[in-house]
């Protein structure tokens, strides 16, 4: 049996070691200073967004809604819903969320830490203010123009990352 033809003809893996890439520190400032962003992969046409977010003490998030599921990951520090105070998330705990969740995401403020983390995300957040009204929505979109706007204003080169290729025709128009 012959192996099958790839769709797509890598000659390189597509890698990236975040020991060699920027973090981008208060990437998230004015709004919510505190949180430095790594961005590894971002697909907009398919709304995964996967991110290394590192989080410093006593940052608190909007409320927000989940339209999919999330994968994340924390590698070191704490942090919890203030929804699930009796459920913090350390170094070596993996979460799943799936999509319809709705929390309250923070970092305690006597951390000793930054709390890092690795997250897959589907689809977008819907953020809240404390009275639950609506804010802003934030999606891999989202992600690649504020990482865009982000090395402008700071005079740094563009942001590596995967990303997939755009949609296209199989043959011509």
């Amino acid at each position: 049996m012959a192996f099958p033809i790839p769709f797509y003809d890598h000659k390189d893996l597509l890698s990236l070691d975040t020991n060699e890439l920027p973090i981008y520190e208060n990437a998230m400032a004015p709004y919510f200073p505190g949180v430095d962003v790594q961005p590894l992969f971002l697909d907009p046409s398919v709304g995964i967004w996967v991110l290394r977010v590192i989080f410093h003490p006593g940052v608190m998030l909007p409320c927000h809604y989940h339209t999919g599921t999330v994968h994340l990951f924390t590698l070191s520090g704490k942090w919890n819903y203030v929804e699930h105070p009796d459920q913090p998330q350390t170094a070596g705990c993996y979460l799943y969320e799936p999509g319809g969740s709705i929390h309250t995401f923070m970092t305690p403020a006597d951390n000793t830490e930054p709390t890092d983390t690795f997250m897959v995300v589907y689809g977008a957040n819907v953020n809240f203010d404390k009275d639950g009204n609506y804010v802003n929505m934030m999606d891999a979109s989202d992600i690649m123009q504020m990482i865009d706007r982000l090395t402008r204003e700071r005079g740094l080169e563009p942001a590596k990352y995967i990303r997939p290729g755009p949609a296209s025709y199989s043959i011509g128009r």
